[in-house]
């Protein structure tokens, strides 16, 4: 998953970037690691309930979303690739709604940059979520934010 050219970004991507406070391997662990993953995983106000947690290229990452309303969404994704403590790929399988999200960690000063890549198979259904994952995103941020001003 190429980076975009400025200003040339394609209909189907979505990006968030966010630098945090932490040391990158601090910040890889907080992926790598289902019982950290599953406190800040998604949107404010969702919970996780992890079925499957393969973390390793080819493994399953299955789960089960509840959305403060009490919703639930099953989730289906694949780790597609891994590279400690840099890059995380994964695929996210469900009909009309897939996507690859490319997870980069680069050292800052200061930190950790964090820059999710989310490329839509369809270019439609990313620009009819778009505002919606981009916020969304952006809470996940806030949480994972919040775990990792919290740890030891």
């Amino acid at each position: 998953m190429n980076p975009p050219h400025p200003g040339r970004a394609p209909a189907h991507e979505i990006v968030n970037t966010r630098l945090f406070a932490a040391p990158r391997a601090r910040v890889f662990a907080a992926f790598a690691d289902p019982a950290v993953l599953a406190r800040w995983w998604g949107p404010e106000g969702f919970t996780n309930e992890f079925h499957e947690f393969d973390f390793r290229p080819g493994g399953a990452w299955r789960f089960t979303m509840r959305g403060p309303n009490g919703m639930t969404y099953a989730m289906d994704n694949r780790f597609t690739e891994i590279l400690a403590p840099e890059l995380i790929v994964v695929r996210h399988n469900q009909q009309g709604h897939g996507f690859s999200l490319a997870m980069t960690l680069i050292e800052r000063a200061g930190g950790t940059q964090v820059t999710w890549r989310m490329l839509f198979d369809d270019p439609a259904e990313a620009a009819r979520l778009r505002d919606f994952i981009a916020a969304a995103n952006e809470q996940n941020f806030d949480r994972l934010e919040a775990v990792l001003a919290a740890a030891p």
